[in-house]
């Protein structure tokens, strides 16, 4: 399979062979598609988080719980994505909300990777051209369950459990979008935008092993990892298999799922 995070050159490399994919998505409401209008990289199709990539809202799942099989089949189908493609994705944020179309594609089996440092990243001129795909076969197959884990299982305090929010909102310092600060408790701090540096590329992967053995992570341990809905948790997923410490699963509900229950929430470090 393809290494989850590739360059410029790589995807060069990959010439037509490749379903080049913006996923750029904010949470303070702008508008991701109207970005990729203004510009973006050639040959990119734009994939909607909402609803392609996530099932509609809910206090009993989350703000972006898993997509059904079939609508996240038709809308990989409607972007040019096969069962046999190679999907590189990019967004503006170091790969923060890309990484949810990566983890997707990754968890089942197809071939799927980040652009290291994406839209920043990139060294030729942008383009507002829209690409009409002709329609490909996306076979739709069940979420699986191993890639996954459930809010008993995160809970049940035999996990590493990862919080891939930033240190103030795991403290509780503020809560911008749910309806409860704080984290769940014996969760580790893992913020995922630290994963990359400045200009929106991945940390060397010597320095990601030394962030990650921080927090207990050396390949040894089943992690899994949770942020505000389940998307930035994606990056944190994609870094650990970067860094060779294996494949962890995702809480797809997350902290918007766990703070519409009646579970405590731990606060502070």
């Amino acid at each position: 399979m393809i290494d989850p995070v590739v360059d410029l050159d790589r995807l060069r490399a990959l010439g037509d062979d490749v379903v080049l994919a913006d996923v750029r998505w904010y949470l303070d409401g702008r508008s991701g598609r109207e970005a990729y209008r203004k510009g973006h990289l050639p040959g990119a199709v734009f994939i909607d988080l909402d609803t392609a990539l996530a099932a509609p809202a809910s206090p009993a799942e989350g703000r972006h719980p898993l997509p059904d099989p079939e609508v996240f089949a038709a809308a990989m189908s409607a972007a040019g994505v096969g069962d046999a493609s190679t999907v590189v994705a990019y967004d503006d944020a170091g790969g923060v909300i890309a990484a949810r179309l990566v983890w997707l594609l990754r968890a089942l089996g197809r071939e799927a990777a980040l652009l290291d440092g994406g839209l920043l990243a990139y060294d030729g001129e942008l383009t507002t051209d829209v690409p009409a795909p002709p329609e490909a076969v996306f076979t739709p197959v069940p979420w699986p369950r191993e890639r996954l884990a459930g809010l008993a299982e995160t809970v049940d305090g035999g996990h590493l459990v990862l919080d891939a929010r930033d240190a103030a909102r795991f403290r509780g310092d503020t809560e911008p979008v749910d309806p409860r600060p704080g984290h769940i408790p014996g969760a580790r701090n893992l913020p995922c935008r630290d994963n990359v540096a400045a200009d929106g590329r991945f940390l060397p992967v010597a320095q990601l092993r030394e962030r990650f053995a921080a927090v207990g992570v050396d390949g040894s341990a089943d992690v899994i990892s949770y942020c505000g809905s389940g998307v930035t948790a994606c990056h944190n997923l994609i870094a650990v298999e970067h860094a060779g410490l294996g494949a962890g699963r995702l809480y797809p509900g997350s902290w918007s799922q766990y703070s519409h229950t009646d579970r405590p929430a731990a606060t502070g470090d």
